[in-house]
């Protein structure tokens, strides 16, 4: 957990919302200058904190609507601090809660120096990695749709199984392996929606990676060399990364990608596992899936598989694998160069 720490002469706490935001201004000492409920927009949170912008913060929780808060920080040079939610949600607990007192709390934590700060995302690549994440859950979507053909078939016990229905060289007329009409006209509803997923995934695929090409090549090769890292993994790991310099150790970036398990320990007690929620899902997924890929077709990290699972069992080796995958993309991006499979699979 990271805190600001830098002192100001006025502290902002912000509880934002979509159509009003609560201020709250306190000066060096802890005494309020400002609270106030106002519209959100840009010109009257200018107005508000103009007899105040020396040596003014800003702050506000990670809450969706904070890109237009952080541009406009940024465009007038104010200083300006994302909260993570889910540490401030510890923090800042309280017996009531409502707008006003949110925002005099921000406000507090900023001046005291226990204010949890989470990464604000810079705007020049923050649209294509929206588009990203929208990419995968219109993927999810299709998959969903696939699977629902799958168990119908199951439902009607066909008498053969429809195959690879996910590949469209091989999924072939599916709908006529249904004898009801109704259940037929019910997968051809599913078929079309799933065709119109194709054609939409692939046309943002592309667009992406042409987006992609033109913010950072060098990283989006080098992401590439991983065997079994192709276009889409490389993509997710690019956005969701960004910058490999904002994470100064190699330990901060595998905890970020969720690789670890954060032991929960008192009086030389263990308790177990925390903060699995505490990092990015995205990079998770990525890693867990390229690890899997990987494995296809390469002999040698197959042998090591075998030989973790036959210590561990095979899902924590999966995991060992993927937390190495992890270090590796950490060093590579940091020195730039490309995946290295004999020092990879080195025991």
């Amino acid at each position: 957990m990271k805190f600001y720490t830098k002192q100001h002469n006025f502290y902002c706490g912000i509880d934002l919302h979509s159509d009003a935001m609560y201020v709250c201004i306190i000066n060096s000492v802890g005494e309020v200058v400002v609270h106030k409920n106002i519209p959100t927009r840009p010109k009257s949170l200018l107005k508000l904190i103009k007899p105040y912008r020396e040596r003014l913060v800003v702050g506000c929780e990670c809450m969706f609507t904070w890109y237009w808060l952080a541009d406009l920080c940024a465009d007038e040079g104010i200083d300006f601090v994302l909260g993570h939610a889910l540490y401030m949600r510890a923090i800042h607990g309280g017996k009531a809660k409502n707008d006003k007192i949110d925002s005099h709390k921000i406000a507090v934590l900023l001046r005291g120096g226990t204010f949890p700060v989470a990464y604000t995302y810079p705007r020049k690549m923050r649209a294509a990695r929206d588009l990203m994440r929208r990419r995968n859950h219109l993927a999810r979507k299709k998959a969903e749709l696939l699977a629902h053909i799958q168990n119908t078939a199951s439902q009607y016990n066909l008498p053969e199984p429809l195959g690879r229905i996910a590949k469209l060289s091989e999924r072939g007329d599916v709908a006529a392996k249904f004898p009801d009409p109704v259940v037929r006209g019910m997968v051809k509803v599913d078929l079309t929606m799933i065709e119109h997923y194709e054609h939409l995934l692939d046309t943002l695929e592309r667009q992406l990676e042409r987006v992609a090409v033109r913010h950072d090549p060098v990283s989006l090769a080098l992401l590439k060399s991983i065997p079994g890292v192709g276009r889409i993994l490389a993509l997710v790991m690019l956005y969701e990364i960004e910058d490999i310099s904002r994470f100064p150790r190699v330990q901060d970036f595998a905890s970020y990608c969720r690789l670890v398990k954060p032991a929960k320990e008192s009086n030389g007690k263990s308790y177990g596992h925390s903060g699995k929620k505490i990092g990015n899902a995205h990079l998770r997924w990525a890693f867990g899936e390229a690890v899997v890929l990987m494995l296809k077709g390469n002999k040698p990290a197959q042998q090591m598989l075998q030989k973790m699972a036959s210590k561990y069992g095979k899902g924590k080796a999966l995991a060992i694998l993927s937390h190495r995958l992890g270090r590796a993309v950490y060093f590579m991006l940091k020195n730039q160069v490309p995946f290295n499979r004999e020092l990879f699979l080195r025991i």
